[in-house]
């Protein structure tokens, strides 16, 4: 990667998608029940989430491609992972002789180098032979749903039985948790100037793109039922500091129900408005929708 492919300009970004019965995110502290916000009983969907199926799909998509192998994946030993960068740097460093001065800025560069998910969410890595910490360009917020959620309580039951003793006893019984719809928003941020310090590339902003417009795709699942992407919508600045306010910018796309005399069950119950007319050095990039 070269310091002119470095990402040197703004963006915010609002990404639209919704669910049909399932459970987009199951909150563990409540018998994984859909979470919500316990005073407007709107649904939330964490930011920690969204990044979890972007990790997957690059993951998925990258196949361990140099520069695109994931920092934060299932049964990743991350004090291995750091190990491994400062072997490859020939440093001398582990859990009993972290890193220090300037080899703990070689390890950070390293791991951003090497990982696509530091490179772009930031990570902490002071623990074990110690690489810092790195706080990334790209941010989401929790995504929340445009109006309250139902959550739907199903039992189930199995046909089968794991021990020859049970063959004669009632099926196992159990609970599932589901929402018949919810359209879901969330908002993001891209900035030039943490980019500059994680080598963020805009192949790198590609590649998160096209996880943010994709990243369903392998996800489906009995839990998570119909999930799907509506909207992405990004909004450009010629600058590194940008030209207008985030919240201004997200304030001209506005979510109605067409009939709100009735259950929303569909994307199509649902109207989406654009206002147009951006800012000066501001662009509207319509991903998705």
């Amino acid at each position: 990667m070269t310091q002119e492919n470095i990402l040197k300009k703004r963006y915010d970004f609002v990404l639209l998608f919704d669910v049909k019965d399932g459970n987009p995110n199951g909150d563990p502290d409540a018998g994984n029940l859909p979470r919500l916000d316990a005073e407007t009983g709107n649904g939330l969907v964490t930011d920690v989430c969204l990044k979890r199926k972007v990790r997957n799909f690059v993951q998925l998509a990258k196949q361990g491609e140099a520069g695109y192998d994931i920092f934060v994946k299932e049964k990743a030993i991350l004090n291995n992972a750091i190990d491994e960068a400062y072997k490859d740097l020939g440093i001398d460093a582990n859990a009993k002789k972290p890193a220090k001065g300037e080899n703990i800025e070689k390890g950070r560069a390293k791991m951003c180098e090497k990982y696509f998910d530091i490179r772009t969410f930031g990570a902490v890595l002071a623990v074990g032979a110690n690489a810092g910490q790195v706080r990334g360009p790209v941010q989401m917020t929790f995504a929340r749903s445009v109006d309250p959620i139902v959550s739907s309580e199903h039992s189930i039951t199995r046909m089968a039985v794991t021990k020859a003793e049970d063959v004669d006893k009632e099926r196992t019984m159990g609970r599932k948790f589901t929402v018949p719809y919810g359209l879901y928003v969330s908002h993001g941020f891209i900035s030039a100037h943490l980019a500059a310090q994680t080598c963020f590339t805009t192949d790198d902003l590609n590649v998160f793109w096209e996880a943010l417009e994709k990243m369903f795709w392998e996800d489906h699942s009995a839990a998570r039922g119909e999930m799907n992407v509506r909207g992405l919508y990004v909004f450009e600045h010629d600058s590194a500091l940008g030209r207008a306010p985030a919240h201004e910018l997200f304030e001209k796309i506005k979510f109605e129900r067409k009939d709100s005399s009735i259950p929303a069950r569909s994307f199509d119950d649902y109207k989406v408005t654009i206002d147009e007319n951006m800012p000066e050095g501001v662009t509207l990039i319509r991903k998705v929708g």
